[in-house]
């Protein structure tokens, strides 16, 4: 299943079920799951590990140097999770040691739509939702079930909390909590991400627990120590509750805040 006009370098691990379109090349160092799916014209480089049936599309490069200056050559990695679904024109970049962990990690379950970017040393969860020409700079955390709209644009060392929304066409200048929506450019807080929450069935409970963890932060005016503080019997009770105060928690830049009242749209 592998195209007479691929190229394929003679140490690639290939698994069961696995196809690579016309014109593909696989560089060396690379390991290819089960059922994995090359499409035509994609550039797939190692030390590489794509997971069970994951699907690139054609014109992808996945697996690429990192063209940060600080780059030096050195031996580097990523990482792609089961069933992820890699679409055309996608870049995503190995990781580097300098200011880095060495490696890109994608999990799994997730949807990059076309020409999307990933840069190096980035980490992004499972069942993360990336739309078109939504880009991360390096060293960027994202959690479980994120989506990011399209152009959405994440600068280096952001992270973005589980089952966050930023909407399409925002830049993301401070950190975004779990279950949180943020939009604009610069993006600010507007609400938690109901339709996400809905997305993923969490219970009444739950959600009024989240809607009062985010009043504490957001609505009454406390410090966000205090408001974390305020919210530790929620948080003991609801797994959720603990995520989204352990996603500020873990912010060394601050949280995206809501837009000032009266400053300019």
């Amino acid at each position: 299943m592998i195209h007479e006009t691929a190229i394929v370098d003679a140490g690639t691990e290939i698994g069961q079920n696995v196809s690579i379109g016309p014109w593909s090349i696989v560089g060396p160092g690379v390991v290819l799951g089960d059922n994995v799916t090359i499409a035509s014209s994609v550039v797939l480089k190692g030390p590489s590990v794509i997971g069970a049936g994951v699907h690139i599309f054609q014109f992808a490069t996945v697996g690429e140097d990192t063209p940060a200056l600080a780059y030096a050559g050195e031996a580097s990695t990523l990482e792609i999770g089961p069933n992820t679904i890699i679409r055309e024109g996608v870049t995503i970049h190995r990781g580097m040691d300098r200011g880095g962990i060495g490696k890109t990690v994608v999990g799994s379950n997730c949807l990059l739509m076309a020409y999307v970017h990933v840069g190096h040393d980035c980490v992004v969860g499972d069942h993360v939702i990336m739309a078109n020409n939504a880009s991360l700079a390096g060293h960027v955390m994202v959690g479980d079930y994120a989506n990011l709209g399209g152009y959405a644009g994440i600068p280096q060392f952001r992270q973005i909390g589980s089952c966050a929304h930023v909407a399409a066409m925002s830049l993301v200048t401070k950190d975004v909590p779990a279950y949180m929506t943020v939009a604009g450019n610069p993006a600010s807080a507007i609400a938690l991400n109901a339709e996400g929450m809905r997305r993923r069935g969490l219970s009444e409970d739950a959600t009024a627990a989240l809607k009062e963890a985010h009043r504490l932060v957001y609505r009454k005016g406390m410090r966000t120590e205090q408001a974390i503080d305020e919210m530790a019997t929620l948080r003991a009770q609801f797994q959720e509750v603990d995520t989204f105060a352990a996603s500020i928690e873990a912010s060394s830049r601050g949280i995206i805040r809501p837009r000032a009242s009266g400053s300019a749209a």
